[in-house]
């Protein structure tokens, strides 16, 4: 018979949660193999063996923060009955998760990303993917109100209309890692569904739901 392993002397689930602090303070770039290991408390070579390198790592990571901390703007998107309100809903959502006292106040898919060396374009592409993935899942609650017939804009209207508004949860994390406060953003916000009408010819008098 084949002699077991050594068994794993940590939580895998928790020394995840804790790159993913470490990532979401420092951004992929600034967070060495170095710094993982000392902050979960583990071996490089122990790393190696559960999560595979540094970037298989960081995909694990985010993958957990896309159903933990960027859960509710995407659930909220599903969660409302008219798409105004969804939208709305969704701008809240992301504004009350960047601005959380027990967290960095930025959203990870959009400001740990990568910016210079060349060896990281992976990691690059795979964090604008997922922004890609957040406009198509804009997009779609869109299309979806059209479908309802909630929403007035023209089909091919959707697409800037998507764009908008990802653009606006995009800069809503500017601010925050810049230092705007929760009631500030809610400014930004309350400036963005102003615009509503105006974009998708949705009468005034619709309900928020």
């Amino acid at each position: 018979m084949a002699a077991r392993g050594r068994p794993r002397t940590f939580d895998p689930d928790t020394a995840l949660r804790t790159a993913l602090d470490l990532f979401w303070e420092r951004g992929y770039e600034g967070t060495s193999l170095n710094d993982l290991a000392q902050a979960m408390g583990i071996a490089s070579a122990s790393i190696y063996a559960c999560f595979g390198s540094k970037q298989e790592l960081f995909r694990k990571v985010m993958a957990l923060y896309g159903m933990t901390s960027g859960a509710r703007p995407r659930s909220a998107l599903h969660e409302h009955p008219t798409t105004r309100a969804a939208i709305h809903a969704m701008l809240r959502a992301t504004a009350d998760e960047i601005t959380r006292p027990d967290a960095p106040h930025y959203c990870m898919l959009i400001l740990a990303s990568p910016t210079g060396a060349v060896e990281n374009h992976e990691v690059r592409e795979f964090l604008a993917e997922l922004r890609r993935d957040m406009f198509s899942t804009v997009k779609d609650r869109l299309a979806r109100g059209v479908t309802d017939g909630d929403l007035l804009a023209p089909p091919a209207d959707l697409d800037a209309i998507a764009r908008y508004y990802t653009t606006v949860v995009q800069g809503l994390s500017v601010q925050a890692r810049d230092g705007a406060t929760r009631p500030e953003l809610e400014a930004v916000i309350t400036c963005a569904m102003a615009a509503w009408n105006t974009l998708t010819s949705t009468p005034s008098r619709q309900p928020d739901g």
